[in-house]
């Protein structure tokens, strides 16, 4: 491994680990106690944005539950960059909502999955949600005037000719947004850190209950989060539920140069073990590597965030050697040699877990082989194949049927015709393959 390379993994390390992060909690609260202000959490609202119409409806819920005081930002939908495959993420985002709803216990609500509002419409939603989100209590409203839009029930005319104003007003939203390092809507902020969605919201409960800042205060142990822990119950070792005449093939979609691959990779292999289905690997190019722009700000928020979620999951994370580049395209050639010799997966982890908690430099030959035989493979057979093209058919023929799945992204994953997208919607997966084993003949 190169010096560079080496320091490069130790400050990642340093930046991503839990120690820095205690720190910078630390100092949000010397702040805040020495201005003497409660704990002020800011939202970033998109109106046509399915997760920000769930947000608005989980907001009330965290603030009847904590002494905190939130400010509401209105902002547009990201820029190119940030969603780079936009219809995709756009009708996948309004699926995963009404997934996400349905999953809830009648917490969220969001039966809006054919199509997005029209510009008339969020324009006049937009209008009303700024003078609302004024008002001490602005959530009953807000959330009527979101279904309405969502409806198509709004009365638009106001919005006539209001597009060039709005746009002005939301860039502060915007700006502020930016400042804090984050490019979506549905995102809430305290101080330092950033919680995106309804998914990320346990860890700012996390936070915020450390502080003491619950109404009531409990046990934090016992802590029952608003969303509830959708994760599948995966024990290493289990066999429950294990039929072999099931005989499905659970399809995994995923990238070398992702860390959610690496945090989804373990627990999907257990879900797949769970149900006797067979685990197919279907490897695809990084987004950055097929020409599709990940900025540095984008970039920057995903290595927090897995880092945040491995800790949540104890899985080792920080010590990050990044793949990209011909590091994975020399790996990726000899995945197809390492599925034959039955060690698919076994290879796949290995690199994962080398590159995303180790610091190993695949690019290297040390590296790579380092890799190989953690995998159980021949680094002598390995290395006769190295730089083999082959690979480059069944990795663009992955990413066309992903594409034709409507997904973009890795990690995702496919049971017959239900596919999604995240390392935090195995449950989905779970789902099918539990009715599916329902409807299994005896």
């Amino acid at each position: 491994m190169s010096i560079k390379t080496a320091l490069a993994s130790r400050l990642i390390d340093y930046m991503l680990s839990e120690r820095r992060q205690r720190a910078l909690w630390s100092k949000t609260e010397e702040r805040r106690e020495r201005h003497a202000v409660p704990h002020k959490i800011e939202y970033f609202h998109q109106t046509d944005d399915p997760y920000s119409h769930l947000m608005l409806q989980l907001l009330p819920k965290l603030i009847e539950k904590y002494d905190i005081e939130v400010s509401s930002y209105l902002v547009p939908p990201p820029d190119d960059w940030a969603a780079p495959e936009r219809e995709k993420l756009v009708a996948y985002s309004r699926l995963d909502a009404s997934r996400l709803a349905a999953k809830s216990s009648g917490i969220l609500d969001f039966p809006f999955t054919d199509k997005q509002p029209d510009r008339s419409s969020i324009s006049q939603a937009e209008i009303d949600l700024e003078k609302v989100f004024k008002e001490s209590n602005p959530w009953p409203t807000a959330q009527k005037i979101s279904r309405d839009m969502w409806s198509d029930e709004l009365d638009t005319s106001i919005a006539v000719n209001s597009d060039l104003q709005m746009s002005d007003r939301l860039m502060v939203g915007t700006k502020r947004r930016e400042k804090l390092g984050h490019y979506l809507g549905g995102v809430l902020a305290y101080g330092d850190e950033l919680y995106w969605g309804p998914d990320r919201l346990h860890h700012l409960e996390r936070r915020l209950t450390l502080l003491g800042a619950l109404q009531e205060p409990i046990d934090a142990t016992v802590l029952q989060p608003i969303v509830p822990d959708l994760e599948p119950k995966l024990e290493a070792d289990s066999n429950e539920n294990k039929p072999t005449a099931l005989n499905q093939e659970l399809h995994f979609y995923l990238s070398f140069r992702s860390p959610y691959t690496y945090l989804a990779a373990k627990r999907i292999k257990r879900l797949a073990d769970k149900f006797g289905a067979k685990l197919r690997l279907r490897f695809v190019l990084p987004m950055v590597m097929r020409n599709l722009p990940v900025r540095r700000a984008k970039g920057f928020y995903i290595l927090k965030d897995a880092a945040r979620e491995a800790r949540h999951r104890g899985l080792p994370f920080g010590r990050v050697a990044d793949p990209v580049g011909k590091p994975t395209e020399r790996a990726y050639s000899l995945f197809p040699w390492a599925i034959e010799e039955g060690r698919g997966f076994e290879y796949c982890d290995s690199f994962l877990t080398a590159v995303w908690s180790k610091g190993v430099d695949a690019g290297s030959e040390a590296g790579l082989q380092t890799i190989v035989e953690s995998a159980g493979l021949n680094w002598a057979s390995a290395s006769s194949i190295v730089g083999d093209e082959t690979w480059k058919k069944i990795a663009e023929e992955n990413r066309q049927e992903m594409d034709d799945l409507g997904l973009w992204g890795v990690p995702s994953f496919r049971v017959n015709k239900t596919a999604t997208w995240g390392q935090d919607r195995l449950w989905v997966i779970e789902d099918r393959l539990s009715e599916d084993l329902a409807s299994a003949p005896l």
